[in-house]
């Protein structure tokens, strides 16, 4: 089994900012993309910021540089820094990584249980 374990979430004000953690346990041979999704209330689930297979990473538009992620390998664990944090930032965030377990040849992908910030005054 494979488990995605979130972490750093909570209330902020904005233009404040949080530091969000992912790690990821089990009998994993490998990993490959890795990183986090938010779902606000009544919308779907978006990218946020991801590692992709070739070892860059994805920001979504509308970040405009306020959020960073960051990755150690050796913890199987990565980071999303998040600032300057604004009320639309609001939602769940989600952990999701494309793992490769003993036993099995193939990559599927598994999500964390999600972690709840909210940017309010």
């Amino acid at each position: 089994q494979v488990q995605l374990v979130e972490s750093g979430g909570g209330l902020v004000q904005p233009g404040g900012s949080l530091r969000l953690s992912c790690a990821a346990s089990g009998s994993i041979v490998s990993i490959n993309r890795m990183g986090w999704y938010r779902q606000a209330p009544g919308k779907q689930r978006e990218l946020v910021a991801a590692f992709t297979s070739g070892g860059s990473t994805n920001y979504a538009d509308f970040l405009k540089g306020r959020f960073t992620l960051s990755r150690e390998y050796t913890k199987n664990t990565v980071y999303l820094q998040m600032n300057s944090l604004k009320p639309e930032d609001t939602a769940v965030y989600y952990c999701n990584a494309f793992v490769r377990r003993v036993g099995v040849p193939t990559e599927y992908s598994h999500w964390g249980q999600g972690t709840q910030v909210t940017v309010s005054s």
